[in-house]
């Protein structure tokens, strides 16, 4: 079976940010070097082709299902690396920038360092996983729309910022590490497992289900069912947030 791979390298340490849009197995696959280095794309309000920014080679040719493309070296100033990815997979070796793997249906998008805010964004389908830390908003909905995540599994092994899940509404989303604030704000569907401590989860979720393995605040507005065990740890099941017109029907575990 044929493959491609397909490796990237900054060629500087970027100051303005680059739109990663485009670097993507989806886009890329069964292209060769010359045809990738003249793509285009946006380095702060400037248009300029992807051969100007970053060494790229490839080997072999391959459908997106069968490429790998693997981005070395400092992209933590370089956004929506993996956005709309629904095929192979992308492996960052080192930290990226906001948006990383926003709106994907499907692949393997796994970051080797720390993400920023909006990973995994309204995402549909396809894993992403972040080795490091996460920032704020951890597949949640962007400013105006209200559905975030849909579908598809993010792993984070660190911690991650605020409002994780915000608005969620379908697949799964695990922290190992601690959660800020409001985790599942405003969740209708999907799960969100934290290992960690996590401060007010569940704020306005009228479903799906939150569990909090480490030390949480919890929000009043819940509702004691008794106790359930989640894998080997038995852990307080409430039901809620019933603020939100006491329809809340999510469900909350706690330690």
């Amino acid at each position: 079976m044929a493959e491609q791979k397909i490796t990237i390298k900054p060629k500087e340490s970027f100051k303005i940010p680059v739109d990663g849009y485009i670097i993507g197995p989806d886009n890329m696959a069964g292209k060769s070097a010359d045809d990738i280095n003249e793509m285009e794309t946006w380095h702060g309000n400037q248009v300029v082709n992807l051969g100007a920014l970053f060494e790229i080679t490839v080997d072999g040719s391959a459908g997106p299902e069968d490429t790998t493309i693997t981005l070395e070296g400092d992209f933590s100033r370089v956004k929506r690396i993996g956005s709309g990815m629904g095929n192979g997979k992308l492996i960052v070796n080192g930290d990226v920038d906001m948006h990383c793997g926003a709106v994907m249906m499907g692949g393997s998008l796994i970051v080797n360092g720390n993400a920023d805010s909006w990973a995994g964004r309204e995402m549909k389908g396809g894993e992403l996983i972040i080795e490091g830390d996460a920032g704020d908003y951890v597949g949640s909905a962007y400013r105006g729309e209200t559905v975030g995540m849909k579908g598809g599994k993010i792993i984070v092994k660190g911690n991650v910022g605020d409002y994780v899940g915000e608005h969620l509404g379908g697949g799964e989303i695990e922290v190992g590490g601690d959660a800020g604030i409001l985790a599942g704000v405003n969740m209708i569907g999907g799960s969100i497992t934290i290992e960690g401590n996590a401060d007010l989860p569940g704020a306005e979720m009228t479903n799906g289900t939150v569990t909090v393995k480490g030390e949480v605040e919890m929000l009043p507005s819940f509702r004691f069912e008794g106790t359930e065990s989640v894998g080997s740890v038995e852990l307080r099941k409430y039901t809620g947030d019933l603020a939100v017109r006491g329809t809340g029907k999510g469900t909350l575990y706690v330690k």
